[in-house]
């Protein structure tokens, strides 16, 4: 049940709450094409919010590793799904609350029980690796009691290049998860958008294991994860834009021009004309028209309303509940966006993969980027828990 936003956030405040063309990128100077518009009520004794009649076309998830902010957020009804990162749980390690502390303390403890570790010996990589995963797990069962949907948790970044080994952790996250009375139909498990990642989740979905393709900056990477039936897809428009502005020089677009929007869009409508039940979950977000104009934080999100599922952290999610519902304007519809697509549905296999991604300049130097940021969020991890052991 959704109640008015502005009524509820207060409430809670008070109780603190074919050809290698075929995949390459396309041409980011012409903008998107015209979107059907959605009318909405105003209440005469309430306004509604951008961010109600944003829940109303796309289903929203929460980019945040924080029990009360996401409890809060939860609460509205508005949101319906969790996505947390290695930075959610690197930070839930080092949170000094006493919650985020027993959940280490417990992971600590698993970790030593389950490979056989004693105390006061060197701490084996086997053993850290498990009580990373643990303490993630735990992270999510938290947030699986918060939301009505599902919780994503990530695969070790650092075996992206390793298929069989991603397949190996994300089957003990999901033991973990049922162990602990979890059904795996409440989790994705998030496998960052690498040839090799992508083969994993293959081999996951068809164990009935649902996947979040993360990292996802290419048309290239969303195809071949439509291919691999992956359940979701993230890919990241404001880190699509931040490389198109290096590139051009460009200080700000319009946010229906925006490079990282249309990337997104491209992604979208390739799903939904060749019947690939992948879902598309923009996250990463920036603001089109530049961090000096008024309101442009949220640029990116409602030039991509009416997408299947958006994750928003809680400054634009907090943005989204101060703007009026007016603001809100489908811009992506299925039917419309497959019609208007133009891009074929080319076989991907690992040869012309690797091919089409040596063409790929955004694809290639963000998916490192993101990939070496997270590597170092895990490490600063396993840092802490070793002190903890």
């Amino acid at each position: 049940m959704k109640f008015p936003l502005l009524t509820t956030l207060a409430t809670l405040t008070t109780l603190r709450p074919a050809s290698i063309a075929a995949f390459a990128p396309h041409s980011m100077s012409s903008s998107s094409s015209s979107s059907s518009s959605r009318s909405t009520t105003t209440s005469t004794s309430l306004q509604i919010s951008a961010l109600e009649s944003l829940a109303d076309i796309t289903t929203l998830s929460i980019d945040s590793g924080d029990i009360d902010t996401v409890s809060r957020y939860a609460k509205t009804g508005l949101i319906t799904d969790a996505t947390t990162n290695p930075l959610f749980v690197s930070q839930a390690g080092a949170n000094g609350d006493a919650r985020y502390e027993a959940m280490v303390a417990e992971a600590v403890t698993y970790a030593k029980r389950t490979t056989c570790a004693e105390d006061g010996c060197p701490v084996p990589e086997e053993t850290l690796n498990k009580a990373v995963d643990r303490l993630a797990v735990n992270l999510g069962k938290e947030l699986v009691g918060l939301v009505p949907g599902r919780v994503s948790t990530e695969v070790d970044i650092r075996l992206s290049y390793d298929t069989e080994k991603s397949v190996e952790r994300a089957r003990s996250i999901i033991a973990m998860y049922e162990e602990m009375g979890v059904s795996k139909d409440r989790i994705l498990i998030k496998l960052a958008g690498t040839w090799e990642g992508i083969q994993a989740a293959k081999i996951l979905e068809a164990e009935g294991i649902q996947c979040n393709i993360t990292l996802v900056f290419s048309f290239l990477q969303a195809a071949a994860a439509a291919q691999a039936k992956a359940y979701l897809i993230s890919p990241f428009p404001g880190r699509i834009l931040d490389w198109h502005k290096k590139q051009s020089g460009t200080t700000g677009y319009t946010p229906d021009a925006d490079p990282g929007v249309l990337a997104v869009k491209r992604m979208y409508a390739y799903f939904r004309k060749y019947g690939y039940s992948t879902i598309c979950m923009p996250a990463s977000w920036r603001p089109s028209r530049g961090a000096d104009v008024d309101g442009s934080d949220v640029d990116e999100i409602l030039a991509l309303a009416g997408i299947d599922e958006m994750t928003i952290p809680e400054p634009l999610l907090n943005s989204l509940s101060a703007l009026e519902s007016s603001a809100v304007v489908r811009k992506c519809n299925a039917e419309s966006d497959a019609a208007a697509c133009n891009d074929p549905d080319f076989t991907l296999t690992e040869e012309s993969y690797a091919s089409y991604w040596e063409t790929d300049g955004c694809g290639k130097e963000k998916l490192k980027e993101g990939m070496d940021a997270f590597t170092t969020e895990t490490e600063n991890l396993i840092k802490i828990l070793i002190e903890k052991f």
